[in-house]
């Protein structure tokens, strides 16, 4: 099965995986692996323009979309 996340707003357009990569990059630029990530979570509130993220249940932050 092959599946498609995009989501749009306010003439903007961004993917899932971009979103992943931002937290990702976050997460390594504190001095973790990226081999050590098992779990990541996003809460994407477009009408604030922010991504939140919880990585390993424990490293938790937010960017801009």
């Amino acid at each position: 099965m092959k599946e498609a996340f995009v989501l749009q707003f306010g003439g903007k357009e961004t993917t899932k995986e971009a979103l992943e990569n931002i937290a990702k990059d976050i997460y390594t630029n504190a001095g973790n692996k990226e081999s050590d990530i098992k779990k990541i979570e996003l809460y994407v509130q477009p009408e604030n323009g922010k991504v939140y993220y919880v990585i390993n249940d424990d490293f938790k932050g937010d960017f801009d979309l």
